[in-house]
């Protein structure tokens, strides 16, 4: 299988993360323009599994180093099989609220706010597991970020005042950012703990990502659900026009497309973990956050007509979370 060795090929693959993570939502904005969330929602975890699949038997399967993802599958231990599985239902509740939210407060703030929430939780969660790299840096880091989230709902505040939006977009990513902090620590919890000469009973990186991938399938009929509280009124009841299996191939297309790039990314991401250390890899992979603002400012002007302090407001959030990444980044050099 393929593997990452290397401190500096690890942060490449997290930056590769960091752009795919940022990316896919791009693809909701142009399903939900004319289809429910839901629907966009359904083809991008098939397309998730895609990824995972097409991971598994190539990357997964190719080179002399470690277990093919055949070989592994049928040694893997059941209980870390299935902790993997619990992973990806967590991380879809927790995506699913993030999706919701964007259909809210847009991707410029829920982007930050959620994907903060879930970086800091998730370097908490993932240095006590494995502690690597500074720990004043990575704390000052996480609290950076804390600082662009405050100034992310100070631009949203400042929005509101101007034009009539919906207050429950902030609470629910507030609620995905919460859950989605634990998902990348349940699943590297399963992985071993060298690659390249992996353990009895652990899960190689791909393999997890599949087990990963069905919990996300399986789950994800009755989360589906389970949001639909939270979506407006104007979206509960599907129009009759356009149903999941009148919607244009297009739409299907776009729907995968986001699925499949936000696979590449985790791929990269699990391959990272060991080079990288957990607890960098995570935190560094949120810098996604950056690419998603970018996007929701000059590629969808989610901003546009918005009162001049809150773009400052977005400026200085921006500005905190570049400042944090890079503070994390450099924490595992010294």
């Amino acid at each position: 299988m393929l593997i990452i060795e290397s401190y500096l090929w690890g942060v490449a693959a997290c930056l590769l993360a960091m752009l795919c993570w940022g990316t896919w939502s791009n693809a909701q904005k142009l399903v939900t323009q004319d289809a429910p969330v839901a629907y966009f929602y359904r083809d991008y975890v098939f397309g998730i599994g895609l990824m995972a699949l097409l991971l598994a038997f190539t990357a997964g399967s190719l080179g002399s180093e470690g277990r093919s993802f055949l070989e592994d599958l049928k040694q893997a231990d059941v209980g870390k099989l299935l902790l993997a599985v619990a992973a990806g239902v967590v991380f879809n509740t927790g995506n699913r609220l993030l999706v919701v939210g964007i259909q809210l407060a847009g991707i410029a703030i829920a982007m930050p706010v959620g994907t903060g929430i879930s970086l800091v939780l998730g370097l908490v969660v993932n240095y006590m597991a494995e502690p690597e790299g500074s720990v004043g840096l990575l704390a000052a880091g996480g609290g950076v970020v804390v600082l662009a989230m405050v100034f992310g709902a100070l631009a949203y505040q400042a929005k509101e005042e101007e034009q009539e939006f919906n207050k429950r977009g902030l609470v629910i990513v507030l609620l995905s950012g919460l859950l989605s902090g634990f998902f990348f620590r349940m699943i590297t919890a399963t992985l071993a703990s060298d690659f390249a000469k992996p353990e009895a009973g652990s899960l190689t990186p791909f393999t997890a990502f599949v087990a990963f991938a069905l919990g996300l399938l399986i789950s994800n009929p009755l989360i589906e659900k389970g949001v639909r509280r939270f979506i407006p009124e104007e979206e509960k009841e599907d129009p009759a026009d356009v149903q999941y299996t009148t919607m244009s191939a297009r739409q299907h297309l776009y729907g995968l497309l986001g699925g499949l790039v936000w696979g590449i990314g985790m791929g990269a991401l699990l391959l990272a973990s060991k080079p990288a250390g957990n607890a960098i890899s995570f935190g560094l992979s949120q810098g996604a956050t950056i690419v998603a603002v970018l996007c929701g400012l000059f590629l969808w002007k989610e901003f546009e007509g918005a009162p001049a302090v809150s773009n400052r407001w977005l400026w200085l959030m921006s500005g905190c979370y570049v400042a944090g990444i890079v503070l994390i980044v450099i924490a595992r050099t010294l």
